[in-house]
């Protein structure tokens, strides 16, 4: 009997493993556990600087008179600026991203997502100099336009700026920063869709965009949200583009053609050399955007992962 019992259990044990699987087993969880240890030190580095900065004397957050009166446009503009960039960037990504991978013929494909590649290699500060010096004087007449046209709603109520250094300009600057990112990513998911999937659509009889929306989006899904959530830690914690661009004037406003605007990020570029007490403070505005960030991940986390289990959002 026990002879009998021995052999599944010996079929059942698993084989050993090769050096090489063991090396790289060993590998990949060193550098799993180094990007845990790289990103546990930001954040214990950040508590340590930034708590005392939540109780600075009532000077160095002038012209406010607490910290979550101090953070709080900082934050907003942040998050307005980001939203703006994710409205702006994901349809024209998208769209960039099925054109390479489904319509252009491949002599075309290949140029194009080499030059939305190429995108990704350019410093921020590069575009922060372009935003500020050449696209916001260009987009004077389009605030103008917009304020003479749309001013009913809140968003383009004016007056509108003479300068261009607006979050609208801001936004439009952080969707061409994170347009590679998100195309790049959709791109790779959407050449991955089973081609018997897509053969099957066509000869059913579908168009290519039904074949596309039943067959492509459905499967790049999760792909699709991780992207997007990838692209919007990008704009969240851009500095040097947004602090050569914006005014950094801390402000709650809906009316993104005026003057003014600041992000967290910038705000600490630009105010980085004051006193103890201030860089205090820039520290503790540094960990609430550092926990936003960390936040906005657990989330994309959760909803790519419905998204592979088919209880994600539809589209």
């Amino acid at each position: 009997m026990s002879a009998t019992t021995s052999v599944p259990e010996k079929a059942a044990a698993k084989p050993p493993r090769s050096r090489g699987d063991r090396l790289f087993s060993g590998a990949a969880k060193v550098a799993g556990l180094t990007i845990l240890a790289a990103l546990a030190g930001v954040f214990v580095f950040l508590t340590i600087e930034g708590v005392p900065g939540l109780s600075q004397p009532t000077s160095t957050y002038a012209p406010n008179h607490d910290f979550l009166s101090y953070v709080g446009p900082l934050i907003y503009g942040t998050i307005l600026a980001a939203v703006l960039a994710l409205i702006l960037a994901v349809p024209f990504a998208l769209g960039i991203a099925l054109f390479i991978s489904h319509y252009a013929p491949r002599r075309l494909a290949v140029p194009v997502a080499y030059v939305i590649d190429l995108l990704a290699a350019v410093p921020s500060v590069v575009f922060g100099l372009w935003g500020a010096r050449s696209l916001a004087t260009y987009l004077v007449p389009l605030h103008a336009w917009l304020y003479a046209h749309l001013s009913w709603l809140p968003f383009f109520a004016g007056p509108p700026s003479v300068t261009g250094r607006t979050i609208f300009t801001a936004g439009i600057v952080l969707a061409i920063m994170i347009l590679p990112i998100i195309t790049a990513i959709s791109r790779e998911v959407f050449a991955q869709t089973p081609r018997l999937d897509q053969e099957a659509a066509l000869a059913l009889g579908a168009t290519r965009w039904e074949m596309i929306r039943m067959s492509v989006f459905p499967y790049a899904r999760s792909g699709m949200v991780s992207a997007i959530m990838l692209g919007l830690g990008r704009a969240l914690g851009e500095t040097i583009a947004v602090a050569l661009l914006l005014p950094q004037v801390p402000e709650v406003s809906v009316k993104i053609l005026q003057n003014g605007g600041a992000t967290v990020s910038g705000f600490i570029a630009n105010r980085a050399g004051g006193d103890s007490f201030t860089v205090s403070a820039l520290m503790a505005c540094g960990l609430v955007l550092f926990l936003i960030t960390l936040a906005t991940n657990m989330i994309a986390s959760v909803v790519v992962s419905k998204s592979r289990s088919g209880v994600g959002v539809e589209l």
